[in-house]
């Protein structure tokens, strides 16, 4: 069967990656309520097309923090990915380096920030941190990231602890022997279960669970990168940020993957855009599994577009060529979407062009 959608890629990927590996992959947390809502939250929201707006070409470029890129359609940090296939993180990154657009590494990756930035030395990339127990080992990273010449720090500020995730617990998930933790051979190079999930226990071993603002306040005064927090899903806590001078805000979830019932990324959107959107800029993560998906986050304001699974389904299937294919699926979708509702660049996407689906209930 031909693979023409993220769908497809996802079905096949399912088919390949060993199940300790696809359950962490594709869970969420609790009775996955949101990780539906991920879903869902796109399906209900309604694109209103504008006819006759001439013009055959359009323009989907964009550019962040003075980095331009083709497509506002980028690669958000997702853990072990060599779990996926031989070639993880080194694979995805080089695949978003072809097609000009973002790549996020994950603190804990199975490639090595050093393995990552030789591969792509020159394609723009981003370093998801988690802040350690340990805050020399937390700077360290940084400054590792700093030198192998990344371009912001994704401070993860929703996982203090890992979620629950039951699908790991009964797996008793473990990293495979013959994978590390890259960036810390030789210290927390491993994750193995002790009789529950191996993650969830390597987190609460290593991780600091005092989390706080004052955290963000650390690193910006550390670090020359530009710091975006990942994991915002209020008006208050994305003020909160801005006025601590970040200058980006992911609007994002964890994948459904931290605490259940919480609304799907989509749906938080709005009233950090209206927050906040004029002081940093506004990215999304969560569910986006076609170019239509991508059309309605810009609509309401996102200034651009993460997936994850996307590109490990596709990383499974075929390794880099596999992502590339996942990066060429989204962007024509994105194209075609655009020029059948009536725009012809990023700019011409605006709050108008999508509803809630309550409002054609009202008419």
């Amino acid at each position: 069967m031909a693979l023409v959608s993220v769908r497809d890629y996802e079905k096949r990927a399912h088919e390949i990656i060993p199940r300790n590996a696809l359950d962490y992959y594709r869970s969420g947390a609790g009775d996955e309520l949101s990780l539906h809502l991920n879903r869902t939250g796109f399906d209900r929201l309604r694109i209103r097309p504008r006819m006759l707006q001439g013009g055959s070409t359009r323009d989907l470029s964009c550019t962040v923090f003075g980095q331009r890129f083709s497509m506002p359609i980028a690669i958000s940090p997702t853990a072990m990915q060599r779990m996926a296939h031989p070639d993880g993180e080194v694979a995805n990154a080089k695949a978003a380096a072809t097609r000009q657009v973002l790549f996020t590494l994950s603190t804990i990756s199975t490639s090595s920030i050093e393995q990552v930035a030789e591969a792509t030395p020159n394609a723009p990339k981003w370093f998801q941190l988690y802040i350690y127990r340990d805050r020399q080992l937390t700077e360290e990273l940084v400054r590792r990231a700093e030198r192998a010449g990344f371009r912001a720090i994704v401070l993860t500020v929703d996982a203090p602890l890992f979620g629950l995730r039951r699908a790991d617990m009964r797996n008793k998930f473990s990293l495979p022997p013959h994978l590390s933790m890259a960036n810390f051979v030789g210290k927390a190079a491993s994750i193995r279960s002790q009789g529950g999930s191996g993650i969830n226990e390597y987190i609460a071993e290593q991780l600091d669970p005092t989390l706080s603002w004052d955290d963000v306040k650390w690193l910006l005064g550390f670090t020359k990168l530009p710091v975006i927090v990942k994991g915002i899903l209020t008006r208050e806590d994305a003020i909160i940020a801005a006025d601590l001078g970040v200058q980006g805000i992911f609007v994002s979830n964890h994948g459904a993957r931290q605490l259940d019932s919480v609304p799907a990324s989509i749906e938080a959107l709005p009233e950090i855009v209206a927050a906040v959107g004029g002081r940093v800029e506004i990215f999304l993560d969560g569910g986006i599994t076609q170019g239509t998906d991508v059309f309605k986050a810009l609509a309401l304001g996102a200034r651009m577009v993460f997936f994850g699974r996307p590109a490990l389904w596709g990383l499974a299937v075929n390794g880099q060529a596999g992502v590339e294919h996942v990066l060429n699926i989204l962007r024509n979708e994105l194209d075609l979407t655009m020029a059948l509702a009536g725009c012809k660049t990023l700019a011409d996407i605006t709050k108008e062009y999508v509803v809630h689906e309550n409002h054609y209930s009202k008419l």
